[in-house]
């Protein structure tokens, strides 16, 4: 059964998920980050399957996804995000933890292991391949630039605000049947989705990830993406994408993993059957891929 507790960096609160800290005190900590548009549910299959196995998991609500969160100067930069994950390794006591990361939260992953390798005893990212390699990726795979259309869109002040929310989110549920064809959200889930947009602050928060982390100089390769500062990630890494994303072509992480920038070892999997969200669209395949990793 999943609990609950409250995580802090500073002056920002962090609600999270939780399994396995009651059964396994000193086991070691997974901390689990969500993407776009998602919150921290999105690990409700992964939390307990880790406990189960050993570990202590955390899935916290990323930066921005609920009003305590909420940067004062609206730092939403992939560098700053990554201290919220040391932050939250420090006060859980834990010198090292794994680090689970899914869409942003996997861009965020690569951040934090470059920059702090000696903080993880492994990395594992879900639907993005290495975010450092992203724009020059994508000059291999032009039909991603296409794919990305809704980073250039969210550029646009205002109308981005506007239309993200019209007609009940109606572009956010285009988004998730777009990106994983093959699955259908519940009302159950949306409605848990829709709360956590719906709340102060938090559609804007969503937009200044990519005003701040993916902007067409950006993606273009005109103006170096903040991840390109880490291109070397000294951490173990597994790395899952789903055969039918929608959103990240799986055949970027053709051209984004060398033993160059992952000199500790990198391994690469692709889902059938998956889309964006292989999280939640094959939790049975994606647990076992992680936990043969962690077994390693």
């Amino acid at each position: 059964m999943l609990q609950s507790m409250i995580l802090n960096h500073g002056a920002l609160e962090f609600s999270a998920w939780t399994a396995g800290f009651d059964d396994n005190p000193d086991a070691p900590i997974v901390i689990c980050l969500h993407g776009f548009p998602d919150n921290a549910r999105t690990f409700r299959y992964q939390l307990p399957a880790l406990a189960a196995a050993g570990f202590r998991a955390v899935a916290p609500n990323m930066r921005g996804y609920e009003p305590g969160s909420q940067p004062a100067d609206e730092d939403y930069s992939l560098v700053a995000i990554a201290g919220d994950v040391i932050a939250w390794a420090d006060q859980l006591g834990a010198d090292k933890v794994h680090l689970l990361g899914h869409d942003w939260g996997a861009a965020v992953t690569y951040v934090a292991g470059g920059m702090a390798p000696e903080r993880f005893h492994s990395l594992m990212t879900i639907a993005v391949p290495h975010a450092a390699r992203f724009a020059d990726a994508a000059k291999q795979v032009p039909s991603q630039l296409a794919k990305s259309w809704y980073m250039m869109f969210f550029q646009l002040r205002g109308i981005a605000e506007f239309a993200m929310a019209y007609n009940d989110w109606a572009l956010i549920r285009r988004l998730w049947k777009n990106w994983s064809p093959g699955y259908a959200l519940s009302d159950e889930e949306w409605r848990a989705l829709r709360e956590t947009f719906q709340a102060p602050g938090v559609k804007k928060a969503m937009l200044n990830y990519y005003r701040q982390n993916a902007t067409p100089s950006m993606l273009l390769g005109i103006k170096e993406m903040p991840a390109a500062r880490f291109p070397t990630v000294p951490v173990p890494t597994l790395a899952l994408t789903g055969a039918d994303d929608g959103c990240i072509d799986s055949r970027l992480y053709d051209y984004t993993f060398t033993e160059q920038d992952f000199p500790a070892g990198y391994r690469v999997e692709r889902i059938a059957n998956a889309g964006h969200f292989a999280q939640i669209e094959r939790p049975e395949e994606v647990n076992r891929l992680l936990l043969e990793w962690l077994a390693r």
